[in-house]
């Protein structure tokens, strides 16, 4: 992520370079322009999340100045400084958009506080927008949240893919939303408007299994007074999702094999083949080839299902999505349970953080579903989660094991915890600087200070 980098904008070079000095010391970078024109200019080419203008400038001044960029960036937070105030002036001022106006002559730690704040101001309302796009863009069935480059990645060659017919196999761990990403194929395909079926295969014994893909004709079996079309006719047009593919005994794999490789089917019962235009997606949460090599699946059913194949990562290798997911979830849940839960408890959260969820999304979705369920008000607290999440390891939070050598500095001790913290939110540095209680323009000057500190293999 780079670092904020502010805008100063005034006609006295000496004013200007003093300020951007100032706020260099705080490690805040800055450009400098002479005159509202030239800034104009320089905003088009960097978005820039604060600027600080003076009022009184010849040509275009920092009110008008103020007014185009509100115009132009909405987003991006102004500061104006003047010598020459006035109470029409500043109310002017704020009722343009300024974030606050400074009197000339100013306090530096005045100044900084308002940087400070604007900054952070600008950076949480990046923040919010950052997950109101990825909300955004899952409205659609299915929803996939997301800011993981893991999981972006993934969703990048599902999308190349989805237009395709070919065959496809998703592999991730139970809960990690293989199935998700099964629809997201549909919905992403030709076939989007036609139906998507799924079934677990390893719920079924095989003659089941058998009766709920081909179907049978009539008199079949005792019992069977009418013929009944399988998942593989019902699902004509569209996709069949087969989860647990591996699960398939090996008669069945056998028939899906053919199914595949000839596109036509036999009911139960039936002497007549029954062609089918069906996408078949499959998934499993165990490895393929390990299954090949014991002996579970076909080799050659393998390589027909693995035509492209996708890895869902499970969540704790994209702690980044936590936040976004459980945001979701608490949204879900608060709706459809009627009740007033909006927010969760920094420590609840902290403890999610630290969790791998071995269950993945799923877990997490149940962990928020139990909060709100459990809530007597409009938080989900600690003590409302699952002993298992809630009661951290005491080695959670402590540093890794140190090679033998000198005591460990507290500047380095300071450094480990932070980037640990980095770690736990997925480089969300705004929430990473909620947790560790500092304001976000502080951690990056944290950061920054690190860079010059040496590190060792714990770092």
């Amino acid at each position: 992520m780079a670092e904020p980098r502010v805008l100063i904008v005034d006609d006295e070079p000496i004013a200007r370079n003093n300020l951007a000095h100032a706020l260099e010391r705080d490690g805040i970078a800055s450009d400098t322009a002479a005159n509202g024109n030239d800034a104009l200019a320089m905003l088009t080419e960097t978005a820039y999340p604060l600027i600080l203008t003076d009022l009184r400038m010849p040509g275009l001044d920092g009110l008008e100045l103020l007014r185009e960029i509100k115009q132009r960036r909405p987003e991006c937070e102004v500061v104006v400084i003047t010598a020459h105030a006035t109470t029409s002036s500043t109310v002017d001022a704020m009722r343009a958009g300024a974030f606050y106006y400074i009197q000339k002559p100013f306090r530096l730690a005045e100044v900084r506080k308002v940087v400070r704040e604007a900054l952070e101001k600008a950076a949480l309302r990046a923040e919010n927008a950052s997950l109101r796009s990825a909300l955004t863009r899952a409205t659609a069935t299915p929803r996939i949240l997301t800011v993981s480059p893991l999981m972006e990645a993934v969703l990048d060659t599902a999308t190349r893919v989805a237009a395709t017919d070919c065959t496809v196999l998703i592999v991730g761990e139970t809960g990690s939303g293989k199935e998700v990403m099964a629809r997201y194929l549909h919905e992403q395909s030709a076939r989007s408007g036609q139906p998507f079926v799924g079934i677990n295969c390893g719920a079924f014994s095989e003659e089941l299994l058998g009766n709920e893909l081909f179907g049978h004709e009539r008199g079949a079996f005792t019992g069977a007074t009418a013929g009944k079309p399988g998942l593989l006719e019902t699902a004509a047009g569209g996709t069949l999702f087969l989860d647990e593919v591996t699960e398939m005994s090996a008669a069945m794999q056998v028939k899906l094999l053919r199914v595949l490789q000839e596109r036509e089917f036999y009911r139960l019962g039936g002497r007549e083949p029954v062609r089918t235009d069906v996408r078949i997606v499959a998934a499993t949460n165990r490895d393929p080839v390990q299954c090949v090599q014991e002996g579970r699946l076909r080799q050659d059913l393998y390589f027909r299902l693995n035509v492209v194949g996708l890895q869902v990562p499970p969540l704790r290798d994209r702690r980044g999505d936590i936040p976004l997911l459980a945001a979701h979830f608490l949204a879900s849940a608060a709706r459809r349970m009627g009740k007033p839960v909006s927010e969760i408890a920094p420590e609840a959260f902290e403890a999610m953080l630290n969790h791998d969820f071995p269950g993945n999304v799923r877990e997490l979705e149940n962990l928020i579903e139990r909060g709100v369920a459990l809530s007597p008000g409009k938080s989900i607290t600690l003590d409302l989660l699952p002993p298992a999440v809630a009661r951290q390891p005491e080695s959670t939070d402590a540093a890794p094991p140190r090679a033998e050598g000198p005591p460990m500095t507290l500047a380095e001790n300071e450094r480990q915890h932070i980037l640990r913290m980095l770690e736990h939110t997925g480089g969300n540095r705004i929430l990473a600087a909620q947790l560790l209680g500092i304001d976000r323009v502080s951690l990056w000057r944290k950061l920054r200070r690190f860079e010059a500190l040496p590190t060792d293999s714990a770092g």
